[in-house]
Order: structure tokens, then sequence, then C-alpha cells
């Protein structure tokens, strides 16, 4: 039961770092042109988002200067401190344009599907899959974040309390506690930190089933919930002999 991008129909900008940053395509030639001043800044952010995500994932955020940024982004140091304050105010800016193409494409998976439980396989399957195409990124994203600075962590954490939303609608919602859901939300994001950081982002989509079973058990139980783990989990560890003595000795969320 797995999905990718392709599987969810969904189409979306390109991510910061799936292109270099002295892309052909986005060069800007010199000379007298008619190009708009606003185009050409836009060119240059665009330019410049990429180039910092493939700068950070290869050298660190603490040793990426804003000169290794602006050589490969092909762009001046006046331009860029015209667009950002700094490096950090530059990571997040590609960090925030980043998560927004993520969060587009994760709720057209989740608000397409017929129902929540699709919804949250789609939602979890597309986040995978578009972290594993842009490498970069994902580095960037998940894993160098934690070097750019408390303003980088509390955006982290923001971005955390959003993916709450996808859980609003869930079977037996009301007797699930909502740390249950942080736990949730952070397992799942420390699963994929852990693979990112491992080097193991090609890996990311053969997660999904892991990632939504544990997203899906505590609302349908674990026998429903199991379906994702086909093939893929013993069934002595969904349903193990002692079940309902445990079962017996504390509440249950699902009846």
């Amino acid at each position: 039961m797995s999905v990718t991008a392709a599987d969810a129909h969904v189409t979306h900008p390109p991510l910061p770092g799936a292109r270099t940053g002295r892309d052909p395509d986005r060069a800007i030639k010199r000379g007298p042109s008619r190009v708009p001043p606003e185009v050409v800044a836009a060119t240059q952010r665009d330019r410049l988002y990429d180039a910092l995500v493939h700068t950070v994932a290869q050298k660190g955020f603490g040793n990426a200067r804003v000169g290794d940024i602006c050589q490969a982004a092909g762009v001046t140091r006046p331009a860029f401190y015209a667009l950002f304050e700094g490096k950090e105010d530059a990571f997040l800016a590609t960090y925030r344009h980043g998560i927004g193409v993520l969060w587009e494409v994760m709720e057209g998976a989740y608000t397409t599907a017929p129902d929540w439980r699709t919804g949250i396989r789609g939602g979890i399957g597309v986040l995978l899959s578009v972290l594993a195409a842009v490498p970069s990124f994902a580095v960037m994203a998940v894993v160098e974040i934690d070097a750019a600075g408390p303003a980088a962590r509390r955006e982290r954490e923001e971005l955390l309390e959003r993916f709450h939303r996808f859980f609003a609608e869930a079977p037996h919602r009301d007797q699930v506690p909502a740390e249950l859901v942080s736990s949730i939300i952070g397992g799942i994001y420390s699963t994929i930190y852990r693979a990112v950081a491992g080097g193991r982002v090609a890996e990311l989509p053969g997660l999904l089933p892991t990632l939504t079973y544990f997203a899906l058990v505590p609302f349908l139980g674990r026998e429903e919930a199991a379906d994702e783990l086909v093939d893929r989990i013993d069934p002595l560890i969904v349903n193990p002999p002692c079940a309902p003595v445990a079962a017996a000795r504390r509440p249950r969320l699902i009846e």
C-alpha cells in the first residue's frame, strides 16, 4: 500500500534545491534589458534558494559562507544583501518557501482523498517522496536547521504544530489526547530525521508502511492499522498472545 507524489496526481513548483543555482534557464543577460527589476529580483531570489540549499547540504550551515552561496547562484553579494539581511535570513526564507511547497502537496493529497485513512497515507507518502527526490533540501531542512539558530528552530516547531490539522478529522479523535497526537507527529519527524542524517534519503519512501501504521493505530486499532504492514511485520507483534490481558489492564482509547 505505497503511494508516491505521482500516484497522488500532485503537481507542485520546484522544491528549493531541485535545480542548480546557475540553471541556464534562469540566466539574466548582462547589458541593457527590458526585464522589470522585480522580475530580476525574483529570479535572483530563486537562484539563491537553490544555491543555499546545495551549499548548506554540502558544507553544513556553520561552514557555508555568503560568498559560497553567491558563487553557486551566480549572483553578486550586493544583490544577495538587497534580498536578505544575511545567511540566517536567507536560510529562513528558503526554508519557508520549501515548506510551503511541501505543505501544498501534502494538503492536496490529504484533502482529495476519499477518507481520512487514505488522506493520511497520501500525505505521508508525498512528503517522503518529495524529500527523497530532492536530497539536498531534505538535509538542509531536516538536519541543518538545528544549526541555523533559534528562529529556525521555532519555525520547525510551528510547522510540527500545523501537522495537527491532519488529525482533526480522525476517527475517535475525542478519545485521543492532544499529547499523543504530538507524539505521533514527533515520532514521524524523528524517523525521517534519522534516515536523512544517516545518508538514507533515497530510502524515505520505504518508510511509508511503518509511518502510516504508527499514525493510524491510536485511532483505528492495531488490527485495522496493520493492513499497512502486510508482509512487513510478524503477526504476533500486531496481535500478541497476551493482548487481551494487556487490554484489560489499561483504558482503551478505541472500542
